[in-house]
């Protein structure tokens, strides 16, 4: 294998546990002749008196973050970036894309076109937040994925129902309420597949349900990659520094618009619908990060 496939690198991969996409990445690092382990985020003790990763027990070039757990990923990136070790992605793109409302202004500030939103503190503020955007509305919470306590609320009973319940859930997650308006959309949504500053594939995911997630049922299906597919969803991982995501796209009468950025990037979907390696393409996206030590700016300062 050439050292340009990363023969020989050290990579570490941090699950919760192994599905099938990432037993497929552990596949491709070690055809590509790279020294693979998979880095269970609940083993982890992570020394922060420390000045190295290896007094945490990690020793690898580079660390791809393929955790489902919002908060093990990014505090063990942030450690790994401040330690020296590359990741992918960044601490400073996963702290942006895991949280929905930090995501939203950015998106917002770089005027990349996605559905109007509204945060709230309280069951009243809410409310007023729904009447605002108008019924029908979409309750999100502000951290989450795979679609669940993705609400629709069709008028105030209802709305006050659903936000006084989630102010008793007992956690400040979510006594933040995120809120945004409904976008009928023609029974999908897409999923683009970024990697390394490319698409890799594009498929529509298809449901009878308005939620459209795969991990709530619906069908992928190959989708062309046209050019406004392609640079909205380039854009959005540009301004949010995410080298490997999933972007989430809706069809609107006023184009696409851009709903989530998901750095986890799954793709067990999208790859029934394409001839692409998008394992093999993840696995040699983290061999360049590694080559090129790609640090946050903040670690770089010393921060974090």
């Amino acid at each position: 294998m050439s050292q340009e496939r990363g023969a020989g690198l050290r990579l570490g991969v941090l699950v919760s546990y192994l599905r099938q996409e990432e037993k497929l990445i552990l596949a491709a690092a070690r055809a590509r002749g790279m020294i693979v382990t998979p880095v269970f985020d609940r083993n982890l003790t992570l020394n922060l008196s420390a000045p190295t990763a290896a007094a945490s027990g990690v020793d690898v070039d580079v660390m791809l973050d393929r955790s489902v757990v919002h908060s093990r990923a990014g505090y063990t990136l942030w450690a790994m970036n401040r330690w020296g070790v590359p990741t992918l992605n960044s601490a400073a793109a996963v702290t942006i894309c895991d949280d929905k409302a930090r995501a939203s202004m950015v998106l917002e500030a770089a005027g990349i076109p996605s559905p109007k939103t509204f945060v709230a503190y309280s069951v009243e503020s809410a409310l007023e937040a729904c009447e605002q955007l108008g019924y029908p509305a979409v309750l999100k919470p502000v951290a989450g994925s795979w679609g669940r306590l993705i609400s629709k609320v069709n008028g105030p009973d209802q709305a006050r129902a659903i936000i006084q319940q989630k102010s008793e859930h007992g956690s400040f997650h979510h006594e933040i309420f995120y809120i945004q308006e409904y976008v009928e959309k023609p029974g999908r949504d897409i999923r683009a597949y970024v990697v390394g500053g490319k698409i890799v594939a594009a498929s529509y995911r298809t449901s009878e349900h308005w939620i459209t997630n795969a991990a709530r049922g619906a069908v992928s299906v190959p989708c062309p990659v046209t050019p406004e597919i392609e640079e909205l969803a380039l854009r959005a991982c540009e301004v949010v520094g995410a080298r490997l995501a999933g972007v989430d796209l809706i069809e609107t009468d006023d184009g696409l618009k851009v709903i989530e950025i998901n750095t986890g990037g799954e793709f067990k979907g999208l790859m029934t619908t394409t001839d692409r390696d998008i394992a093999g393409e993840i696995v040699e996206e983290a061999a360049r990060v590694a080559r090129e030590r790609v640090m946050d700016p903040l670690t770089a300062a010393g921060v974090g």
